[in-house]
């Protein structure tokens, strides 16, 4: 008696669908190396943080004016935190009620470079334990009217080099350089 076998050809390449799940794999792959990297020139923190403070800022100057109130920007080397002139105890206070405008810290790495009327300004932690004294004056003004102090905010990665700014004018005009464009006024 003989047996029928199947006439089943065995492959022993691989299939075009086995060849383009392999490529886009490989891609995917390559695509997050490239990102993680920073290859693209672009400190994507540096970046983040950046784009954080100019939204801030620019917050700030609406509220000014629909308040009526005066806001500041206290800078120090590695945090900064927006204050609010109170009239009734003539000095400036933390703004309580909204978390959005706490103390920051910077992420670990990144540092703070201050420019008021093209001067640089030497920029000195305050302390947080210190609950009874009054908090500094703000660098960076917001008046009711909606003007503010021309400033230039420069945050730096000391590793690498890379730069971001935020500048202000004194009508409260905010504007952002990323860390991709190279620093004009070096």
């Amino acid at each position: 008696m003989r047996r029928v076998f199947s006439s089943r050809v065995f492959s022993k390449g691989f299939t075009l669908i086995e060849i383009l799940v392999v490529v886009v794999i490989m891609a995917i792959v390559i695509s997050l190396a490239v990102l993680s990297l920073s290859v693209t020139g672009r400190d994507s923190q540096l970046d983040e943080e950046t784009r954080r403070i100019q939204g801030l800022v620019g917050l700030l100057h609406e509220r000014a004016l629909l308040e009526g109130r005066d806001f500041g920007m206290n800078v120090e080397p590695n945090a900064y935190e927006f204050l609010v002139y109170v009239p009734a105890r003539d000095r400036w206070e933390k703004i309580k009620q909204d978390p959005e405008f706490r103390h920051r810290q910077l992420p670990k790495g990144l540092s703070f470079q201050l420019e008021l009327d093209s001067q640089t300004v030497v920029l000195k932690p305050v302390d947080p334990t210190a609950t009874t004294a009054p908090l500094p004056t703000p660098q960076i003004a917001i008046a009711a009217s909606g003007e503010g102090t021309p400033f230039r905010l420069t945050l730096q990665r000391a590793e690498t080099n890379a730069k971001a700014a935020v500048a202000g004018d004194a009508l409260g005009k905010i504007s952002l350089d990323n860390s991709d464009k190279p620093d004009k006024r070096s």
